[in-house]
């Protein structure tokens, strides 16, 4: 059997973010052609984590900076070693050319990091965003990581786009490679009717800052303006990782409700009517507007958080980052059957 070691950045947590759902994916297309999996990681268990040995893969805790890792690689071999982001190939990519110099190394950059940064530095200061990733150590850390593996997957076309054209990056270190999603076989006969749905949702991990920004949005802009075009419509929040800030958000009176970490975020989902999603910044897909999708729950969202999903002539709702447009498109959508 071909054996792929997995070094993750954390453990993979499905229900909590896009990330996790995006590992799993590639592990069950692993599994699926037959591979050996080992999955490692620095970072400790936490209870929302998949178990990973109920579906034979191997796991193993492996530290930073610790020789006992050179052992543990001797000893399994990989044939291929995926790194679960920039930040673990720079950490243990070394090792693994010194112990097993003739594994392939694959990069999932999950989306690029400094992408990300760079925009919420625009978004903060005013300014364009390509004068933070071309003056910026993290774009030089990730494209070095990039240039370091045999192959990165990239998310986003927009990504391999930037990458090829403004960077130079030959094509051949990178496969384009969004979600990888099973097609509703049931089509949309399982769905909820309009009928049987109300309120609006927004649903995100709040670890990630573009998501706290863009709940903080619906709070302070969004929600006062919407509710009172319908007074009688609830905004529920979910997400993982909340923290007391999130939960202060919270106001009944309102109809404005902070839930938190939900297991199934499919299941409240397909009871919702419409899902608000204002991202200001951010990279990569957005795994909630996706999800919306495949529940048949229309969006409002900007034009960050449709990235390399879809183009507005056919996106399920409306696309905006004009505050009056974005909450006339909430109350359309809602009211239209």
């Amino acid at each position: 059997m071909t054996t792929l070691l997995i070094i993750g950045y954390v453990w993979p947590e499905p229900a909590s973010s896009a990330a996790g759902a995006r590992m799993m994916q590639l592990i069950e297309f692993f599994k699926s052609e037959s591979y050996q999996i080992t999955f490692a990681t620095t970072a400790k268990p936490t209870q929302n984590k998949t178990d990973l040995r109920a579906r034979g893969i191997h796991e193993v805790k492996i530290k930073l900076n610790d020789s006992e890792f050179d052992v543990f690689l001797e000893d399994l071999n990989p044939d291929i070693v995926l790194f679960d982001r920039f930040m673990m190939e720079e950490q243990f990519g070394w090792r693994v050319d010194n112990v097993c110099p003739d594994a392939i190394k694959i990069l999932d950059t999950e989306d690029l990091h400094f992408l990300r940064n760079a925009r919420y530095q625009a978004y903060k200061s005013g300014k364009e965003v390509e004068e933070f990733y071309l003056d910026s150590d993290l774009t030089i850390r990730e494209i070095s990581a990039i240039y370091r593996c045999d192959l990165s997957l990239i998310i986003s076309d927009i990504e391999m786009e930037l990458l090829t054209s403004k960077f130079g990056l030959p094509e051949e270190l990178l496969l384009y490679m969004p979600f990888m999603l099973d097609p509703l076989e049931e089509g949309t006969s399982i769905l909820p009717a309009y009928e049987e749905r109300k309120d609006f949702i927004s649903i995100g991990n709040f670890l990630h800052e573009p998501n706290w920004n863009a709940v903080l949005y619906l709070k302070e802009k969004v929600w006062p303006l919407l509710r009172k075009k319908l007074p009688e419509a609830r905004l529920n929040i979910y997400g993982a990782y909340p923290s007391q800030k999130v939960f202060n958000l919270d106001n009944p009176k309102e109809n404005f409700f902070v839930h938190g970490w939900v297991e199934d975020s499919q299941a409240v989902m397909r009871k919702a009517r419409v899902c608000l999603a204002p991202i200001q910044f951010g990279a990569g897909l957005k795994g909630k507007l996706i999800e919306a999708m495949t529940s048949g729950t229309p969006s409002v969202t900007t034009r960050t958080g449709a990235e390399g999903i879809n183009n507005s002539d056919e996106w399920n709702g409306f696309i905006t980052a004009d505050l009056t447009e974005f909450v006339n498109y909430a109350v359309q959508v809602y009211n239209d059957k």
